[in-house]
């Protein structure tokens, strides 16, 4: 049975529009859910809708309001919110169109899959998808879900395409009241480069299925454990991984030395033999390598889901802060 729609509306661009369905792109399904009970009867606690001094309330007799002053609402009823029309109820316009790594990702919020409404749609949806990746751009527009308007980007996704809802900008905090009180300390550049020798040997594709939920597989542990009976034992405290290295300069260098970090020392104390040799051409050649690295990994990206890679830029809240200046 295929999956029920989210949302059913149109995308239009210009003169084009055609119908289209989303789809939820994630699911929590799978993990495990806690509720709240009761200690001795282990029933389940319910709450109820209280009115104060009038005691529970029937559903029917509730509406939505906006609170205008303390304890003080206007009513706004499910007929009134639904008579209200903007066209991206029903259509999203396709109003602008930028690269993908220029949205900071700080504004992302919730993926839907976006597919055809009907074979008549089609034609038009491919050529639109085709013409997305072929761009290397990304697709903004706005759409009415849940009673609220969202600004969206949508772009291809394999053989459909990837729509993601996005804040508004009043809605993403400014990064500098919670970073003043970083202090501006200088650090060596030894420091710096046995960092990059880590954050090297540790690099590699992205692969979602490398991690794991350790404490949702703890969870469910635990519930089985109950289940069977089992008296489950206070797990004792951790020991800690870490070493009691407290200079950070002693602390990268024994990272290096360690099985991990050993290869990427290495391969940093060659690159710096080869680039005093020939800074010209080890630099070149860094560039190039780093080009080559960089388009094979968007390639590889592209033939797994169709979509652009996302860089992080970390640049809203500076870029936003020299504009209000």
């Amino acid at each position: 049975m295929a999956p029920r729609a989210y949302w059913k509306g149109h995308i239009r661009l210009a003169l084009v529009s055609f119908p289209v369905r989303l789809y939820a792109a994630t699911t929590s399904t799978e993990r495990i859910s806690l509720h709240r009970i009761h200690k001795e009867t282990h029933e389940r606690v319910r709450i109820q809708n209280v009115v104060p001094d009038e005691g529970p309330v029937d559903r029917d007799d509730i509406v939505m309001g906006y609170e205008y002053d303390r304890d003080k609402y206007v009513p706004v009823t499910e007929e009134e919110l639904d008579a209200i029309e903007v066209e991206s109820k029903h259509t999203i316009d396709l109003s602008r169109f930028v690269r993908l790594d220029d949205i900071d990702p700080i504004y992302f919020d919730k993926p839907y899959f976006v597919a055809p409404d009907g074979d008549i749609a089609a034609e038009a949806f491919v050529t639109i998808r085709d013409a997305l990746r072929a761009s290397k751009k990304v697709a903004l527009g706005q759409i009415v879900l849940a009673k609220r308007e969202r600004v969206v980007a949508i772009q291809p996704c394999g053989e459909g395409m990837l729509l993601e809802t996005l804040r508004f900008a009043d809605e993403v905090r400014e990064s500098n009241t919670y970073f003043e009180d970083i202090e501006d300390v200088s650090v060596s550049r030894d420091q710096v480069e046995m960092a990059e020798s880590l954050i090297e040997a540790r690099s590699g594709a992205f692969d979602p299925d490398t991690f794991v939920d350790h404490y949702q597989q703890a969870l469910k542990a635990l519930i089985e454990s109950k289940l069977k009976g089992k008296k489950v034992e206070p797990p004792k405290p951790a020991k800690g991984k870490g070493s009691n290295v407290i200079n950070l300069m002693d602390a990268l260098k024994a990272s290096l030395e360690s099985k991990e970090g050993s290869a990427a020392n290495s391969n940093r104390k060659s690159t710096r033999k080869a680039s005093a040799k020939s800074p010209s051409k080890a630099s070149s050649s860094k560039s190039a390598g780093a080009k080559s690295s960089k388009a094979a990994s968007a390639s590889s990206a592209a033939k797994a889901s169709g979509t652009t890679a996302r860089r992080t830029t970390g640049k809203t809240a500076t870029t936003r802060q020299k504009k209000s200046a």
